[in-house]
C-alpha cells in the first residue's frame, strides 16, 4: 500500500480513495472520515518591495483597484468568502490569473502585483510587504483527513501523526 497525500481543497479523491490523507482547508462534512482541527493559518496581501517601490503602496482597500492583482482563474471559496465580506474580487479584476497557490506566490516574489498569500510565508521572505494587514478577513482553517480503517496502518498512523505535530507547530509558532 502506497501512502498517497491530498492538499487540494476537494473531498472526493479521499473519497475515492486516491489518497489516504488529505489536508483540508475547509472543515471536512463527510461522515464516514477522521478529521483533525489542527488550527487556522492567516492569509494575507502580500507584495514584492519592487513592485511597491515602483507602483506606490495602497493605503487602503480601495487602492487596490489602481495595482496589479494576482488571483485565481476560477472562483473559489476563497473569493467566495471575500464576495460575502464586501472585499470582492472576481477574476476579471486580476492582472495574473492562475489556479495555484505556488505559481501565485511566484508572481507576487517576482514583483508582478499584489497577491494573497499565508502570513508566516510572507514574513519567511524578507522582499515581501505584508499589506493592509487586518483588512483582509479571511484565514484558512486547517484540517487533516483520513479515513478510519487506515488509522490501524502503522504507516498511516506515523505519517498521519507526524503531519499533524509538523503542521500543528507551523500554525502555531505563525508559520
Amino acid at each position: 500500500m502506497a501512502v498517497e497525500l491530498s492538499l487540494s481543497n476537494e473531498t472526493e479523491d479521499l473519497l475515492r480513495r486516491d489518497a489516504d490523507i488529505a489536508v483540508r482547508m475547509v472543515r471536512p462534512t463527510q461522515g464516514a472520515l477522521v478529521a483533525r482541527h489542527l488550527g487556522v493559518i492567516a492569509l494575507g496581501l502580500h507584495a514584492h518591495r519592487r513592485y511597491l517601490e515602483t507602483h506606490g503602496t495602497p493605503a487602503c482597500w480601495d487602492d487596490l483597484a489602481n495595482h496589479s492583482l494576482i488571483g485565481f482563474d476560477t472562483e473559489t471559496a476563497v473569493i467566495r468568502t471575500l464576495r460575502a465580506r464586501g472585499r470582492y474580487f472576481g477574476r476579471e479584476h486580476f492582472a495574473f490569473r492562475a489556479d495555484s497557490d505556488v505559481a501565485q506566490l511566484a508572481a507576487i516574489r517576482a514583483g508582478f502585483g499584489i497577491g494573497i498569500c499565508q502570513v508566516g510565508l510572507g514574513r519567511r521572505d524578507p522582499d515581501l510587504v505584508h499589506l493592509l494587514p487586518g483588512t483582509l478577513g479571511f484565514d484558512l482553517d486547517t484540517w487533516l483527513v483520513t479515513h478510519p480503517d487506515l488509522k490501524s496502518s502503522r504507516r498511516v498512523r506515523l505519517l498521519y501523526d507526524h503531519l499533524a505535530l509538523g503542521l500543528a507547530d507551523y500554525i502555531r509558532n505563525g508559520q
